[in-house]
């Protein structure tokens, strides 16, 4: 319940923080007149709807599980990345309409230090806010908030980018090097955009876990196991924070249905205890369907 309540705070926060961001860099626009910082404030607008997308997917992912949905409704913070990331394209398109426009009429930059200055708070911010973003997504297994904090993070290395490169147009005279920013920043946010889109098509798909979890999954239900003959087809599937897991278990054919359901408990509560979020499916088996040769070590993975 307290990580339910905590994701939900954060994605509130963050729909506060990504207005705040977009005012100042949008102030910043228009005190110096920069293409290069007007890219920047137009994909600060996709941060805050993003954050909004990212919101309602998190409430409707923290969901029970219903009769029309019953395995709950995890997936939906994918469709939240998902949108993130043609969000992110459209505004990169935007931005090259700007530099395009730019480029046949170019200005000289007004009050370029004060703007600059402007644009550098609402950096720091968004660099804050996406280090804690990130830090929650891992925690929570949330891939609305991890899509939220990539996508801040690649709007801080692009900040960045503007403001370095602003500085040198300022300090040399070519004021071209402006358009120049906005199309790199342009680039920047489809490369980010695709990259978004594609990880949460992968989550679409159920994606399995990684080696790692693999292995430790395995090394969890070898290790209380005690009393089956074998285990194989063990598959999983990440659905947002759930993590589901399914496998044959192989237990003496004479083994009575209250002895094998015990061996099936005591695997399925330790996976819970080292999993949060963890669905378990277990399919008991009579000995004569193992796949390994009879004399194997003690609860072999086939």
């Amino acid at each position: 319940m307290m990580s339910k309540r905590r994701v939900r705070a954060l994605a509130s926060w963050s729909i506060v923080i990504a207005f705040a961001v977009m005012a100042l860099k949008f102030v910043a626009w228009r005190m110096t007149g920069s293409v290069a910082l007007l890219s920047d404030a137009l994909e600060s607008i996709v941060n805050v709807i993003a954050a909004v997308a990212a919101l309602w997917a998190i409430r409707l992912s923290h969901k029970p599980a219903d009769q029309t949905h019953q395995h709950g409704h995890h997936k939906a913070e994918y469709f939240s990345a998902v949108l993130e990331g043609v969000l992110i394209v459209i505004a990169a398109l935007l931005i090259v309409f700007e530099v395009w426009r730019a480029w046949q009429t170019p200005v000289v930059l007004d009050a370029p230090w004060t703007g600059l200055a402007v644009n550098g708070v609402a950096t720091v911010v968004n660099t804050a806010w996406a280090t804690v973003l990130l830090r929650a997504a891992r925690a929570h297994k949330s891939p609305a908030l991890d899509a939220d904090s990539r996508h801040l993070f690649s709007d801080v290395a692009t900040s960045v980018g503007v403001i370095v490169g602003l500085i040198c147009a300022v300090l040399t005279g070519w004021f071209w090097l402006d358009s120049v920013l906005a199309l790199i920043v342009a680039l920047n946010i489809l490369w980010q955009g695709w990259k978004v889109i594609s990880t949460s098509v992968d989550g679409l798909m159920d994606r399995a876990v990684g080696l790692e979890d693999h292995i430790r999954i395995r090394d969890i239900i070898s290790a209380v196991s005690k009393g089956a003959i074998e285990v194989h087809d063990l598959k999983t599937r990440i659905a947002g924070r759930a993590t589901f897991i399914e496998f044959h278990l192989v237990v003496d054919a004479d083994m009575t249905v209250r002895d094998s359901h015990v061996i099936c408990d005591r695997i399925e509560e330790a996976l819970q205890a080292e999993i949060p979020s963890v669905r378990v499916l277990i399919h008991v088996e009579p000995e004569h369907e193992a796949k390994l040769p009879a004399g194997s070590s003690a609860v072999p993975f086939a």
